[in-house]
């Protein structure tokens, strides 16, 4: 059992340290800016609540946190009762926030200089991965550190990986949403062109699930997708996040993504058709409009 606290109880934090506290059986504390939410948590799990990220992260041995963005990570670490305030040598700062390369770097070198460890972890599998626990967990940081917190980390994920120093996590999650974003799409064109076909859909992806052209979200999200319900899982505003950051990174280093670039366009039309919370296999609404 480890002495664990964490920052950020959204849709994807509040089951990733209900996992940590229920499988994990670790002492954990909690922290979210809206207190309720955080007593909620608490009452259900068990574990304790803080005031302020500073006090959560006080005495602890890890410290999760899962927020919005870059600005947001900073608020909660090196921002006024942050929990680099109280972090001592040798703590394990996990962020699971899809963030940039750039912020992860900064907060890696702020933990160092408090002689504690920052591991960039941001995570794949959707609301659904966090609930059932199976998420998948791409980490930047030192080896040692990651070591040690890879066994506190399984607690939440199925897979965890060390892909490089700081920052590495967050670029494995950029290629995460770059591949996902050119397969929604083709997936959104080819239930289309199968509707104006006259096509029974369902027949046609038994079909081509089982060939090449299989993919995760052919197989979880075409039955949704072909019914026009898109009321669930990662929305587009979240995306449109994730691709701001992908094309960010994509400048300073030079790579070019003209899909990435044209689905992001893309999901733009679909917040324009009012679809900012629908999910992101949404792109055939776009179509379809």
């Amino acid at each position: 059992m480890a002495k664990v606290a964490f920052i950020g109880l959204g849709v994807m934090g509040y089951p990733m340290a209900g996992h940590l506290k229920a499988r994990g059986g670790h002492d954990v504390t909690v922290y979210n800016r809206t207190a309720a939410k955080a007593e909620q948590w608490a009452a259900q799990f068990g574990g304790r609540t803080a005031a302020t990220p500073a006090e959560a992260a006080k005495g602890q041995e890890f410290v999760f946190a899962c927020v919005g963005n870059d600005d947001d990570l900073r608020s909660v670490t090196t921002g006024e009762n942050g929990a680099f305030e109280t972090i001592t040598p040798g703590t394990i700062f996990i962020d699971n926030t899809t963030a940039s390369a750039e912020v992860a770097r900064e907060l890696s070198a702020a933990a160092a200089a408090k002689g504690a460890h920052f591991i960039d972890a941001p995570v794949s599998g959707g609301q659904a991965g966090a609930e059932n626990g199976v998420l998948t967990v791409m980490c930047g940081g030192d080896v040692e550190a990651f070591e040690k917190a890879k066994s506190v980390i399984d607690a939440y994920a199925r897979m965890v990986g060390l892909m490089g120093p700081a920052g590495a996590g967050q670029l494995t999650k950029m290629i995460n949403q770059i591949c996902i974003a050119g397969l929604v799409q083709g997936l959104a064109e080819g239930i289309h062109f199968g509707k104006k076909a006259g096509l029974d859909i369902e027949k046609v992806i038994e079909v081509i699930s089982k060939g090449a052209a299989g993919s995760w979200q052919m197989e979880n999200r075409h039955k949704t997708m072909n019914e026009g319900k898109y009321d669930f899982g990662f929305a587009v505003d979240w995306m449109r996040k994730d691709l701001d950051i992908v094309l960010a990174e994509a400048r300073r280093n030079g790579a070019k993504l003209p899909v990435t670039a044209l689905v992001d366009q893309f999901y733009g039309d679909i917040q324009a058709l009012g679809g900012n919370r629908w999910d992101t296999s949404s792109l055939l609404a776009r179509l379809e409009k």
